[in-house]
Parts: structure tokens; sequence; C-alpha cells
């Protein structure tokens, strides 16, 4: 709606042309001449200022121009009249709905643009300040007759309310809100979020937490705006540290951090993996041997050495210590040097020596019914076998040291001995003999030794049989081998047969 329909009269003059510079130069301008370039311009802005909303709005505060008295200035038409009206700009930033006052437009329209109270008054002309003049008398009215109306006032109530209704939410909505810095693994993101507490934040952004990972601070404490929370996962770790395999977790994302963080001293160490190889979450496996200090005691000497050689042989290539021939050390080659420990390194030199040696042989005793208890018979006698025997000499730091069997060839086996051993009741005794002194006998002939055997081996046992009596009294084997009983009991058989003559020199003693 244009200024002039809004007020209820129609304009009577066309809109002056807006004269542009260079203008003057192509068109008539009649007895007068061009107009002035200076003059061309403040008509321009007049026309343009005329045109303008702020003359026409309601919101105080508000200039207005006094209107000429319509008795002391009759109106007159003006010398140029108002151009059309043109759609006012779209205001930068948000749209605000600005209500009006019930006169100036219904409730189904737009509000109109916002006053701006910044800009000049109106200026152009005595008409311009009627026209001005007249519209804030206007609005006065107005105001007047909207204050004195009880539903003027009714209607501003629900709406001051909904404005109090939205004041009140913004300002518990700001309220409740929380700028944070989350740090998930080193990735820092700022937000913004309601949750109440570290742990409510962490399940509003779908970062999951297991029994490993680091919360700071924990998921219990309170969020206020501006605080920091920073989620450090957990990654598993297959740890060999000098040769000790263990399975330790670590939030670290390299290996030199996992290294600080899980206290392995790292100077001088072997790392399978570089120190700046990132962690997968996953984990990964890791050999660490950190660098020790071993003493090798070698050629009369002691050397000391620092080495993170994975074994002892290595540790003695490091150490410059070479072994030759059967060299070697008091501890497995293969073993893994410890901090501190003392090796002696074994100069050995050795050589083979071949021997004959006997096989023992084996004794075997059969039970023999024909003999008398406690007599025992050797029927076939033993043989030793004969065997060749490979032996390894050493001399270990000069040290001859007891010999080693490396192997052995049987050349002649052994052949047992076989025993018959007597089960046969002996008699009870002789008639005729058992009254005489057996005993002074058997002293005076071997000093009562059983097993008696003279010098030349014919005669044996405690009466010196020779083997032909023995065997004819019924004696078997060897006289001296039977058992006292067996002997005796011959010998009282022999003298039933042939009296004291079997021993001229002691037989005397029977009768004593």
């Amino acid at each position: 709606m244009s200024h002039s329909q809004r007020y209820g009269y129609a304009p009577s003059y066309e809109p002056p042309r807006a004269y542009l510079p260079g203008d003057h130069e192509t068109q008539d301008y009649g007895p007068y001449g061009p107009p002035d370039e200076a003059q061309v311009y403040d008509t321009y802005a007049a026309v343009r200022a005329a045109r303008s909303y702020d003359a026409y709005e309601s919101h105080a505060p508000y200039e207005v121009h006094e209107p000429y008295p319509y008795a002391a200035q009759p109106y007159a038409p003006a010398a140029q009249s108002y151009a059309p009206e043109q759609p006012a700009p779209e205001p930068a930033g948000p749209q605000v709905r600005t209500p009006l006052l019930p006169d100036q437009q219904s409730y189904d329209q737009e509000p109109a643009e916002p006053p701006s109270y910044d800009r000049e008054p109106v200026t152009g002309g005595r008409a311009d300040s009627r026209t001005a003049g007249r519209a804030a008398a206007r609005r006065a009215a107005r105001r007047k007759r909207f204050v004195d109306r009880p539903d003027g006032l009714l209607r501003l109530v629900p709406q001051a309310l909904v404005v109090a209704f939205l004041a009140g939410g913004t300002t518990a909505f700001v309220a409740h809100d929380k700028a944070v810095r989350l740090s998930v693994d080193g990735d820092p993101r700022r937000l913004h979020t309601f949750a109440g507490d570290v742990g409510e934040l962490l399940a509003s952004e779908g970062v999951p937490v297991g029994p490993h990972d680091i919360v700071a601070p924990g998921a219990d404490t309170p969020l206020t705006s501006g605080d920091e929370v920073a989620v450090r996962y957990g990654r598993p770790v297959v740890l060999t540290l000098d040769g000790h395999r263990r399975r330790v977790w670590t939030t670290a994302r390299t290996v030199e951090g996992a290294l600080r963080q899980l206290g392995v001293r790292a100077e001088g160490a072997y790392l399978s993996a570089s120190r700046s190889r990132p962690i997968a979450r996953h984990g990964m496996e890791l050999a660490v041997r950190t660098e020790r200090t071993v003493t090798f005691m070698a050629d009369g000497r002691a050397r000391s050495v620092r080495t993170n050689a994975a074994t002892v042989r290595a540790a003695l290539d490091r150490a410059g210590i070479r072994l030759r021939g059967e060299d070697t050390a008091s501890v497995p080659l293969d073993s893994f040097p410890r901090e501190g420990q003392t090796i002696s390194v074994l100069r050995v030199t050795g050589s083979r020596e071949v021997r004959d040696e006997a096989i023992d042989f084996q004794t075997q005793r059969v039970d023999d019914p024909t003999l008398f208890k406690g007599t025992e018979s050797v029927v076939q006698p033993g043989r030793p076998g004969v065997r060749r025997v490979t032996y390894q000499l050493r001399t270990v730091n000069g040290v001859r040291q007891r010999p080693r069997l490396l192997r052995q060839e049987v050349l002649r086996p052994s052949r047992p001995e076989v025993v018959h051993v007597g089960t046969k009741a002996a008699p009870a005794g002789v008639a005729g003999a058992d009254h005489l002194n057996w005993q002074g006998l058997a002293q005076c002939e071997t000093g009562g030794r059983a097993d008696a055997v003279d010098a030349s081996g014919t005669y044996g046992g405690l009466y010196q049989f020779d083997r032909p009596t023995w065997h004819s009294l019924g004696g078997s084997g060897a006289p001296q081998d039977a058992p006292p009983e067996e002997q005796t009991y011959r010998a009282k058989k022999l003298y039933v047969s042939r009296g004291a003559s079997p021993w001229p020199v002691c037989g005397r003693k029977l009768h004593e």
C-alpha cells in the first residue's frame, strides 16, 4: 500500500524524473537552461527520503515536524510530487515480527520493517513538511484511542505472556547447554551438550569405554561449561622382555609411549619394532632386550661387556672371545645372558683311548636233591668275557677330566657258573664212631677250617680228604666245598672201615 492510499488521498502530480549527470547535454530545458548538477542530486535525495518508511512508522521515540497552520499557509500543490512507492529492502539478519497498533494493520498481515531511528528527518520542501505533520497528528490520535479501548490491552496480554514464556525457555536452554572439549585418543573436538556428567556425555556421543580404557575426569564427575574430557583407549601388547613373555595393556599410541608407560628402559635396547610405530586398537607383539652387563672369565682374565644379545654365544662374539674346537662355557651357549652374570669360558682339549676289558660272568645256583643240605657243587665253572671300550679323554683349562665312554664292542661273551645246591637231609650219625673226638681231629689236621687245601692241592677239607677217597665215601665234587657236617659224616664212615690209619699223625686225637 502506498503512502497516499494509506492515508486517503491520491497523488495529483506525476513524479519528477530523477536526473543524472550528463542528461543536460541531450535534453531541451527551455528558457531556463539545464539545471544545476548539485540541485539535481539534491532533488533526487529529497524524493528518495520522501519514499522512506521512517516518517510513517508508529514506534517511539520519533520526531515530528510541526505542520504549517492551515489558515496561515493554504494548501498548494508542490512543485514536485512523490515518486511511485518502491518495496522496502529486505532487512539483513533474522526477521523480527513487530506487532503494529490495531489501526495500522490487521493481524493476518506481515509486520512492517522496524523503524530506523538513526535516519535524518525527511526534508524536501513545504509540502513534505505539511504531510509529515499531518501523519504525526494522526498517529498520536490513534495511540490515544487504542490505549483508551479495553479490548486493545486484552489483545496485548497474550502476546506479552508468549514473549515472557519464550524468554524464560530460552534462559533455561542457555543455562543447561554446556560447551566442552572432548578428546578421544588424542583427537580433540569442541561440542555443546546437555549431559549432566562425563558418563552421560560419552554415552550421548557414542564413545564406548572398556575396563582397560582411561577416562579423565571420572565418569561420575559433573560437567560444567568449559570442561575438558579425555578418553584414552587401552591396547593389548604381547611383550617379551629379556626372554620373559607376558600380556600387558597400555593407553599409549606408539611403541615409544608404551615403553615409557610400562617403565621399560629402552636406552641401548633391542626393539623388534621402531619406536615411532603406532599401536593399533587390536594391539601388537613387541620383543625388547635391554642392555645388560655380563662378565666373561676367559684365558685367565675377566672381561665385562654391555650387551643386548639374545644368547650367550652372541654375547661372546660381541666381547671378542672366540671358541675353538670343543671350547664351551659354564652355561649353555643358547641360554639368555642375565644382568650381572659371570660366565666362564672352558678351553677344552681331548683325545680318545681304546681299552679291552673283562666281562664278569654270572653264577647260576640249582637245587640238587642228591646232595646233603649245606653241600654245594660247581657243575660248570664260569668264564669271563672280553669287550673293547673307547673313551673320550678331556682336559678343561689344563685339568684332566674323568674319561667319558664313547662306545663299546663285545669281543667274547662271558659264560655263567652253574652250582648245584644239596637239599638232602644229613644223616644223624654213624654207629661206632659218634663217641670219638672229631673236633679235636679237625683242629689237629686243618685248624678247624672246612675249606682248607694243602699246598699241593691234593687234600682238602676238615679231615684232608683226597678226591678219590671222598668220592668212594659218596661225596661229590671237592671235599673242601662240602659243608662241615657232611665232611664229618664222611670221616666217620672212613673210620668205621679203616680206623685211624688215614690220619697217621693226628688220629690219636680221636681218643683224647
